[in-house]
């Protein structure tokens, strides 16, 4: 991350207060990506009376097909990749992994966050629910991660809409403690640096912590030692960390008949 990504705790914990939760709707017109291709896509949401373009990077696996359902990632970027080119969302994470990795086995959908704001909790919720629309995608193998202020969208987001991800890895962020309750059900796999002098391990330890206190025993956390605020890339390079995610289904409630 660069000098603009150290952004305080104190701002990050605002943000989580200032999330949205009214509903909203949705306009989009695009082409079909084509399977093995990461395409750039815009997305219209609406809440209220406030209109508001989503800018993301779709990626389908190289042998995807409509014939059967496919697990989808949702990734989110730091503070320094926000803005209006999408080429910065790639530079990080799986969005960058897919470009070297044709059939990477999951759906994966990288929105940007414009500059000077935060991650929006309902507008992400609302690509979330386009994408498994208009894809063909398993509900019950929904997953998210981001790092640094991606970190903080994760815990944020899994926390306001438990029942919609199968499981999360937030690298090198934090949330709201008050929230762990909402997250004891959840499987969640913390990364940090313990030498992290932009957001420290201890965000991130405080709401496992959290989780594990109310009984929670989904969470986990690994901490690197030595490593300052990039722990993000040898977490993204663990095959390990996908195996992990693709373990998790989510219990999907039948239809009532």
């Amino acid at each position: 991350m660069k000098k603009h990504d150290r952004i305080s705790k104190t701002v990050f914990t605002a943000v989580l207060a200032a999330q949205l939760c009214w509903l909203g709707s949705v306009t989009v017109a695009q082409e079909e990506p084509k399977p093995g291709t990461q395409v750039f896509q815009q997305l219209e949401v609406k809440e209220g009376d406030t209109k508001a373009n989503i800018q993301y990077c779709l990626f389908l696996p190289e042998s995807y097909k409509k014939t059967k359902a496919w697990p989808l990632m949702l990734f989110l970027h730091g503070a320094g990749e926000r803005g209006d080119n999408l080429e910065l969302v790639k530079k990080w994470g799986p969005a960058k992994r897919v470009g070297q990795e044709k059939d990477f086995p999951f759906v994966v959908v990288s929105p940007q966050c414009p500059k000077g704001i935060f991650w929006n909790a309902t507008h992400l919720h609302m690509l979330v629910e386009h994408i498994a629309k208009t894809q063909k995608i398993d509900r019950s193998r929904i997953y998210c991660t981001g790092l640094s202020m991606g970190g903080y969208g994760t815990w944020t987001l899994v926390a306001k809409y438990p029942k919609l991800f199968a499981a999360a890895v937030p690298i090198c962020g934090g949330g709201n403690p008050a929230t762990a309750e909402r997250l004891t059900d959840i499987p969640i796999w913390a990364f940090h640096g313990d030498k992290d002098s932009v957001v420290p391990a201890s965000q991130s330890t405080a709401m496992v912590e959290a989780i594990k206190k109310l009984g929670g025993e989904k969470a986990k956390m690994t901490i690197y030692p030595g490593v300052n605020h990039n722990s993000w890339s040898q977490t993204y390079a663990n095959k390990e960390v996908y195996d992990w995610l693709l373990s998790h289904h989510l219990k999907l409630s039948k239809p009532k008949k």
